[in-house]
């Protein structure tokens, strides 16, 4: 079988049948940059912009055999995870991750929707940090989800939040990149903290508008960068920069 040699980044993501977030944001998003997609479809949402109706979770070893026909079939230059959903899944992802040799993967670890809805079984979180986040390059988390990685209160401290972090990846986690849209203030400060450096602050002015699936987008973004030949820092700082941009389109 023939291999393109087209750049393309895998995104291994739940579809959202509202096209706000999940696969629709990935793919829109890698297209951007240049960049062709593949797919290995984790779970089938039926979602609108405001609630998630219904979840559908895709087998694991469904999950793992997309993941090895898109790497078989495309020159993957990197690869974006978000929705998991269950123990199960993860361990199919990592398995695949495991047996191939390593190249940038963003984990956006999506615990609940924008409505509140939990993605993420609860007994999937430690098995998330174990088997998977060791993996990575960059794991995204906003600061409700930091929270949840660390068994903590949700906190808008930063000295709080540079520390939660950094135990993330002592713990075997690789850089964190915590969002800070859910903190308060008119400027969006996003914190990149990696072992043994300083903590990288990557700041936006605040804006008012919504928009759904910012997360997919970011870490998209930052994994098409990434497989373009970026370094951390300038992926991160190009990746902000295409999410402000969407923003700032969207207000007018």
């Amino acid at each position: 079988m023939a291999m393109s040699v087209e750049k393309h980044v895998l995104i291994v993501a739940g579809s959202d049948s509202s096209g706000g977030a999940g696969i629709a944001r990935d793919v829109e998003t890698v297209s951007a940059f240049g960049l062709r997609s593949c797919l290995a479809v984790t779970a089938v949402t039926v979602q609108t912009h405001h609630a998630v109706e219904r979840v559908e979770q895709m087998p694991p070893d469904l999950i793992a055999a997309q993941m090895r026909a898109a790497f078989a079939a495309n020159a993957i230059v990197a690869v974006k995870i978000g929705m998991l959903g269950t123990v199960d899944a993860i361990n199919a992802v990592a398995s695949v991750l495991a047996s191939r040799p390593p190249l940038p993967v963003v984990l956006d670890p999506v615990l609940a929707s924008s409505s509140g809805r939990a993605l993420l079984a609860a007994d999937a979180v430690a098995c998330l940090k174990r088997k998977l986040m060791p993996l990575c390059s960059l794991v995204t988390p906003n600061l409700p989800e930091l929270a949840l990685l660390s068994g903590v209160s949700l906190t808008t401290n930063e000295g709080e939040i540079i520390h939660h972090a950094r135990e993330l990846a002592e713990a075997g986690g690789p850089a964190l990149l915590v969002k800070g849209g859910h903190a308060d203030g008119d400027r969006s400060a996003d914190l990149l903290v990696r072992i043994g450096r300083q903590p990288l602050p990557f700041e936006a002015p605040r804006l008012d508008v919504q928009m759904r699936g910012t997360g997919c987008m970011l870490a998209s973004a930052i994994a098409a960068r990434l497989g373009l030949g970026d370094d951390l820092e300038t992926a991160v700082a190009r990746g902000k920069d295409h999410v402000f941009d969407k923003l700032s389109r969207a207000r007018r």
